[in-house]
């Protein structure tokens, strides 16, 4: 059977363009729509019946589009995962998990064969290449994450920026002057993921407005690069109080870390998390956190999946406010 990704190499253009042209709903070039036309033609594609019309061909699954890329922490993207899962049940649906990182492909080759009937998007990046595709499909979609440009689209996520700022501000209302963000995996920065990108812009924001010295360092997420990170803090700020961390795996190392260098914690150095909150509550000394809401956010976007697949309005955005619990792990600052 031709699939539209066949057109599309055929005529020397992207799938979402073949979508466009097939759906009338962006603007192609008559040389580009042409080509496509032809293509069409040779290869004698015809449309599957379940992406010409969705009402008829209802399978009751929801596709979760989940890419296992480098620099995604496991265990909290299957927090994700299950929650979208159990959500999906109480409404009699079940999850086509695609962990793939195949882009906009994998999306058009579940949708042409009518195996989903809907998509939640993770892993989101300010600019990512799926959303041509996500805004022109007749398949809805919801988008845990927020890209650059949310117009058009349905979107649901923590606020990441205010978590960024509520780490800040806690640690400046109990005295700190110095303070240091430990982010995502580099991989994660260099990808333009959404998430890690607002977590930095509003730690910085919030360091600035606070007048509060401040630096950002992704950092892998091994041990060993938590103690490498650790050193290279307080070689180049040694006036270091407060530690932001944004990285799940370190969180307990860069902590382990800090204790082998003499420094007692929260005695000498403060530190915040941004994670869900059993890791926070687990650990040998519990640690200040914003909670990641894995479980809500789940549940709220397979709640307005099924709002669309039934024809109610929805919110174009959803942010769940960040909040955070102060634990073992901060206090004001040494003295001097």
């Amino acid at each position: 059977m031709v699939k539209i990704t066949d057109v599309a190499r055929h005529a020397q253009v992207s799938p979402s363009t073949v979508s466009y042209a097939l759906s009338g709903k962006r603007p192609i070039s008559p040389e580009t729509r042409e080509r496509i036309e032809n293509s069409i033609r040779e290869l004698g594609y015809r449309p599957h019946a379940g992406a010409r019309s969705l009402a008829s061909s209802r399978s009751r699954v929801l596709g979760l589009v989940l890419p296992l890329r480098k620099g995604i922490h496991v265990p909290v993207v299957m927090q994700f995962a299950t929650s979208v899962l159990t959500a999906a049940r109480e409404h009699d649906h079940d999850v086509l998990l695609l962990t793939q990182s195949e882009g906009e492909e994998g999306i058009i080759r579940v949708a042409e064969s009518a195996m989903a009937d809907a998509f939640i998007i993770m892993d989101v990046e300010l600019e990512d290449r799926r959303l041509p595709l996500l805004r022109t499909m007749d398949r809805p979609s919801v988008l845990i994450g927020f890209p650059s440009d949310p117009a058009g689209l349905t979107c649901v996520d923590l606020d990441f920026t205010g978590a960024g700022e509520a780490c800040v501000e806690h640690l400046a209302s109990l005295g700190h002057r110095t303070v240091a963000l430990v982010g995502s995996p580099p991989e994660v920065y260099v990808r333009g993921t959404g998430f890690a990108r607002r977590v930095a812009a509003g730690f910085t924001a919030a360091a600035d407005r606070l007048g509060l010295r401040s630096c950002v360092h992704p950092c892998p997420e091994t041990p060993a690069a938590a103690r490498a990170m650790a050193e290279q803090l307080l070689r180049e700020q040694p006036s270091l109080t407060g530690v932001v961390v944004h990285n799940e795996p370190i969180t307990q190392p860069l902590i382990d870390a800090f204790t082998a260098m003499g420094l007692r914690v929260p005695e000498d150095i403060s530190v915040t998390a941004i994670c869900p909150d059993e890791i926070a509550e687990q650990t040998p000394l519990p640690i200040t956190s914003v909670s990641l809401p894995t479980a809500e956010i789940g549940t709220r976007a397979v709640n307005l999946l099924i709002a669309k697949l039934t024809g109610e309005e929805t919110p174009e955005i959803t942010v769940l406010p960040a909040h955070l619990t102060p634990r073992a792990t901060t206090a004001p600052p040494p003295a001097g």
